[in-house]
């Protein structure tokens, strides 16, 4: 009879911890459809070609904690992880356009988060990494017609010498029409497995070859494959950089790094558009409720 006792209370007590756990779940599923199915964030699982007023989401959520930074590699229709479609990149910029963005460069950001400096309206920085011929041949022509400028962090080692990157030649007419062509080091290789000398070799070269080709100075650079550390960002600092870039799921902010700026990388998927309105949509709401998406 005792042990029927003990089993009795045993499964009264899973009982209410079944009953508490129902509970937990269906609180967090009204919490999930509160924060992200409501009309405010509807617009993320709008399609791409849908109406622009239909997409956007509320004015006060654009940007409202900081400056979102795109981060694209190739823009091209083979089935490459790295590759963007043309036509999928045409309608992230017509998105863009449509929906009040502004471009900006990253002397404009660097001033916005060192100094406070002002930036237009739904400020956005495009950005592209390794310096793809396609950058030139295939996005070029779409910001332009849209209006937007981009940066270009260029492998220096690799152009003039492989057909897949940019010619100097290129690079040149880019800047010459407002682009920005920054350091993207010289040869690529991840920082942290650099000694001291090949990575202070790499930041300073890149930034020569910048100079001598293109007569500019470089001041921004970005870490390949997005890895880097304190000891690196100082060496950085200390090459003549002013800012550098990685790879964070975030805005930049006032509260930034400048030597660990935040920027948010657009892939091609099985569903490249639904993904980018999401990055576009979701990041602000995250900022908002306190929460970080990495």
């Amino acid at each position: 009879m005792k042990r029927k006792k003990n089993s009795y209370k045993y499964s009264y007590r899973w009982g209410w911890i079944t009953v508490f756990a129902l509970i937990v779940i269906l609180l967090c599923t009204l919490i999930y459809k509160f924060v992200f199915d409501d009309d405010s964030s509807a617009t993320v699982s709008s399609n791409i070609n849908a109406p622009v007023e239909s997409m956007a989401p509320p004015p006060e959520m654009v940007n409202a904690n900081g400056v979102m930074v795109l981060n694209y590699h190739k823009i091209e229709n083979r089935l490459l992880s790295l590759a963007v479609r043309v036509n999928d990149f045409d309608k992230h910029m017509m998105w863009l356009k449509e929906a009040g963005y502004t471009s900006i460069t990253p002397e404009q950001l660097y001033d916005f988060v060192s100094k406070g400096t002002p930036l237009p309206p739904k400020p956005v920085l495009i950005t592209f990494d390794d310096g793809y011929v396609d950058n030139y041949t295939n996005a070029y022509p779409i910001l332009k017609r849209y209006g937007f400028v981009a940066t270009v962090f260029v492998v220096t080692g690799f152009l003039d010498k492989y057909p897949e990157y940019l010619t100097w030649a290129q690079a040149k007419e880019m800047i010459d029409n407002g682009f920005s062509i920054e350091s993207h080091t010289v040869n690529h290789k991840p920082m942290t497995e650099l000694s001291d000398e090949q990575l202070r070799n790499e930041l300073i070269e890149s930034r020569k070859q910048i100079s001598d080709k293109l007569g500019k100075e470089s001041f921004f650079v970005a870490y390949p494959t997005g890895t880097y550390n304190l000891h690196i960002a100082q060496m950085v600092k200390e090459a003549g950089y002013k800012a550098a870039f990685t790879i964070k799921y975030d805005n930049v902010g006032m509260n930034s790094n400048v030597y660990a700026l935040e920027r948010v990388p657009i892939f091609q998927t099985e569903t490249t558009n639904h993904d980018f309105l999401e990055r576009i949509n979701y990041i602000p709401i995250f900022e908002k409720f306190g929460w970080v998406k990495n």
